[in-house]
């Protein structure tokens, strides 16, 4: 997925929730250039900031690969 799909999705899922940038970030507790920079699609974001924001927006990440059921049996 490209960096700006996932500034796209950032943006859409926080004007429906009817946040301001501000808002976002006062709730992720990050800083408004963090959300700016991912709502941009520029790469120079930490994933724990990535993660807060998908949090607060109700936003779930999922690891997708073949060998994925495998490694959930064997997670155990």
């Amino acid at each position: 997925m490209k960096l700006a799909t996932i500034g796209s999705i950032i943006l859409f899922h926080r004007k429906q929730a009817g946040l301001s940038q501000k808002e976002l970030s006062d709730l992720a507790e990050i800083g408004k250039t963090a959300v700016f920079d991912l709502e941009k699609g520029k790469s120079n974001f930490r994933i724990e900031t990535l993660l807060k924001i998908c949090s607060i927006l109700n936003i779930k990440l999922e690891f997708q690969s073949p060998l994925m059921e495998y490694w959930r049996k064997n997670e155990s």
